[in-house]
């Protein structure tokens, strides 16, 4: 596991241990908490990117596609 220093104003940190102590968490498992739901956002958009950078110029094959399963 690494150590990270961060650096941040007196009030935010305030604020956060404030937040922590009322989810009954410590500070640095509310960062820890906080870190893992960007990283999945990250995720899902790298994720997203992928599948659209795959699609492009299918559009046309698309509709059909939908055309044929909404049916006559």
């Amino acid at each position: 596991m690494s150590a990270l220093t961060v650096r941040l104003p007196d009030d935010k940190y305030e604020r956060l241990k404030a937040l922590s102590k009322r989810r009954g968490t410590s500070v640095n498992r509310l960062i820890d908490e906080m870190a893992t739901l960007l990283l999945a956002e990250f995720d899902a958009e790298a994720r997203f990117a992928l599948r659209a950078e795959r699609g492009s110029g299918k559009v046309q094959r698309g509709v059909e596609l939908l055309r044929k399963a909404r049916g006559p």
